[in-house]
């Protein structure tokens, strides 16, 4: 796979995900302590697949880089969300196993883009 092929797949991965957090944030409860996650997972979740679209689109390494490091901390606080929604009983854990390990791979992604920078 070339680095072309690679960073659409990327993309599409993370878009795809993306959409998986805001169907997720969309059936979590509705009582005042859900919102916060539910508002929190939302912008997690899908500033992972914006940054990095916006770092395929980079101008600079430097900024490149910048975009990549901002991902994988998105991609970590997503996973961190998902752990309390988890925790919480929101949802039952047989309905996160999924997305958890898409956000855990989507970390392990970022994590060696940005190491080999």
């Amino acid at each position: 796979m070339t680095n072309k092929e690679f960073a659409k797949n990327l993309e599409k991965r993370t878009l795809d995900f993306g959409i998986q957090i805001i169907n997720l944030s969309a059936s979590l409860p509705s009582k005042p302590e859900a919102l916060v996650i539910r508002n929190q997972i939302s912008k997690s979740g899908t500033s992972v697949g914006a940054n990095y679209r916006e770092a395929n689109r980079s101008r600079s390494k430097k900024d490149f880089k910048n975009k990549i490091k901002i991902s994988l901390a998105e991609a970590s606080e997503t996973d961190y969300w998902l752990e309390m929604i988890e925790a919480l009983a929101y949802k039952p854990k047989n309905e996160l196993i999924i997305i958890r390990k898409k956000a855990k791979e989507l970390l392990a992604i970022f994590t060696s883009i940005a190491n080999k920078l």
